[in-house]
């Protein structure tokens, strides 16, 4: 049997037409192609509006490509069942803020067919990872934004899924936050779940991901571990200058 790649972008591309009349259409994704392995953590880097988050919602089939072909967990991405089994942590996470943090995980849990007794166990114990059992019954309006964020996490958790797609999660979190989230990515890799994050914090990226995708402009520049981006230049430089030497050869 072929396998089952939890992520495939095949030669996609993203225009998006022109915000006015007589405007150019924009290109945010140009022929990138790369597949991510069951098990892998995969870095998405770049300066900003290089495609990160547009290949993000290409794989969560926010939108679609204007060519290539996108799959996720081994089917279309345009086939919605598989998003039952995906975790989504957004940049700037927003929740109703009359909701307590345990309706909104049971609500969203239940939504990805998480059974009720499944939820009773589940819930409890993800609030307490991410620390905010003994916040679970406050109004989410009453959370700080470093809160909000490890919320954000669990929520992602709550249908315990096969892949996780992470668009700058440490937005707003202090070092113990940070630690969370290494310590649930690398249990979730140890568990042969997949993870792709997207993040601007190269001592991040070079901790936990396998491989690094670095997109510039679109188009895809880079794909490979973060020792092989440090070894392009000097293996004893910073993978922060590595990316910037990179950028530099790119323009």
């Amino acid at each position: 049997m072929p396998q089952e790649f939890p992520v495939a972008f095949e030669a996609v591309t993203k225009r998006y037409p022109p915000s006015r009349p007589g405007g150019a259409w924009r290109e945010a994704v140009i022929e990138v192609g790369f597949r991510v392995e069951p098990g892998e953590i995969v870095g998405l880097l770049g300066p900003n509006r290089s495609g990160k988050t547009t290949l993000a919602k290409l794989l969560l089939s926010l939108c679609r490509p204007t060519s290539g072909r996108v799959t996720r967990l081994g089917r279309p991405a345009s086939d919605r069942a598989t998003l039952a089994r995906v975790g989504y942590v957004p940049e700037r996470a927003v929740f109703p803020g009359h909701l307590t943090a345990t309706e909104l995980l049971s609500y969203l849990a239940a939504l990805s067919g998480v059974s009720r007794a499944v939820r009773r166990r589940r819930i409890p114990a993800l609030l307490d990872r991410v620390g905010l059992l003994d916040r679970g019954r406050e109004p989410i309006s009453q959370f700080s934004k470093g809160m909000v964020q490890r919320l954000a996490i669990a929520q992602a958790l709550a249908n315990d899924p096969d892949l996780l797609v992470l668009d700058e999660p440490t937005e707003g979190m202090d070092l113990s936050g940070f630690v969370l989230l290494e310590e649930i990515l690398v249990d979730a890799s140890r568990a042969g779940k997949t993870a792709v994050l997207i993040t601007h914090l190269p001592g991040l990226a070079e901790r936990l991901c396998d491989r690094l995708a670095v997109l510039r402009s679109g188009r895809l520049v880079f794909l490979g571990s973060p020792t092989a981006l440090r070894s392009r230049t000097d293996p004893g430089r910073s993978l922060g200058s590595a990316l910037l030497d990179l950028d530099a050869g790119a323009a």
